[in-house]
């Protein structure tokens, strides 16, 4: 079965091609650039790209996976959640080509894919059910019961920020780009002190399952603005700031200012909030484990690709005899097509469809 795969959810346009659960390619075109100006995703930029970048990303997908049109037994593409005109984008290549093709069309959720991308390289039986998955991205934050491939319940979910978001939002506070998660990250694994519990790790009650990361964001941004007022200068490169950060950062934002702060009050800045979003992440997942009484944890969505995110809830699953597992790569961790395929896969072969349109 050769199935084609569209992602348009967001910022990213992506296409897959797979022959059964193997991944012939995938090809994605990062919107990065654009955004970076910005510092953020504009919806009708985005899907502005996505119209610009849809047909060439898909001619590349067919040719790199030695496969033409006419082999296409079916075809998925993102339906929801996300940006309301960059999925129809690819909503709409995708319903064009499978009615001009005469194939089935299914509709993907877009967390499902996310979850459905630890399958990607794993045998079937890797996955063990009931299981808490943490869905963890720059738009959305959910802790999941998955009780059968296909039957999940929600646990908990953010009630205003993702931890994605917040990352971004810390970065652009700082000067630095976006997106904010590979910036914080790096700063961070380049701070030598001990973590001093900076920041408020919200819990939002003991038993509490649901996630919400205003308060942190805005204990950052205070403790930005506070050095920020100590550490104002009249020209010259407090610490070196700007030849240092090149490197990182060839996302920061070359149209800004240079920032306000030493290096050394980024690189601490950033390991003590990603810490904290670490902490009450990992804990809101082992609580989760332990009211459902399962032993098997699961991680997807953007931020799965974090380093210290990964490590932490790896050693705490190992010490405490958990089965752990996270995305196989980080390619597959944010958004991509592959994940949208490998769904679109065992839906067909359960005999079944995937979400509706709506």
């Amino acid at each position: 079965m050769v199935i084609l795969a569209f992602e348009t959810s967001c910022d990213d346009t992506s296409v897959a091609v797979f022959r059964d659960t193997v991944l012939l390619s995938l090809v994605t075109v990062s919107q990065i650039a654009e955004h970076a100006k910005t510092s953020g995703v504009v919806p009708e930029v985005a899907a502005r790209l996505h119209a610009n970048n849809a047909l060439g990303a898909l001619g590349e997908a067919l040719e790199k996976a030695g496969v033409s049109l006419r082999e296409i037994d079916a075809v998925a593409c993102t339906a929801n959640p996300g940006l309301v005109t960059s999925l129809l984008v690819g909503k709409t290549v995708a319903k064009t080509l499978s009615e001009t093709l005469e194939k089935p069309l299914l509709w993907i959720d877009h967390i499902e894919a996310h979850m459905f991308a630890n399958y990607l390289e794993r045998d079937e039986s890797d996955i063990r059910f009931p299981a808490v998955c943490l869905t963890v991205s720059g738009g959305h934050n959910e802790i999941y019961l998955w009780k059968s491939m296909f039957e999940r319940e929600l646990l908990g979910e953010t009630t205003d920020d993702a931890a994605g978001e917040a990352f971004d939002k810390v970065a652009k506070a700082m000067g630095l780009g976006f997106p904010g998660g590979p910036i914080i990250s790096e700063l961070a694994s380049e701070y030598s002190g001990e973590y001093r519990g900076m920041f408020p790790i919200v819990m939002l009650g003991r038993d509490s399952l649901d996630f919400s990361f205003s308060g942190l964001k805005t204990a950052v941004k205070r403790e930005i603005d506070r050095r920020m007022a100590l550490n104002v200068f009249e020209g010259g490169d407090p610490d070196g700031v700007a030849a240092t950060l090149t490197s990182v950062r060839s996302q920061t934002r070359q149209d800004s200012p240079l920032p306000r702060l030493g290096l050394d009050d980024m690189r601490e800045i950033a390991f003590e909030f990603e810490r904290t979003v670490t902490e009450i992440l990992s804990r809101k997942l082992f609580l989760a484990a332990e009211k459902v009484s399962t032993k098997n944890l699961v991680l997807a969505g953007g931020v799965s690709a974090n380093d210290f995110l990964r490590k932490t809830i790896s050693d705490r699953a190992e010490k405490e005899g958990f089965d752990f597992v996270c995305p196989v790569s980080k390619t597959y961790s944010q958004d991509n097509a592959a994940m949208v395929g490998i769904l679109a896969y065992y839906r067909l072969r359960e005999g079944g469809t995937a979400h509706s349109e709506a």
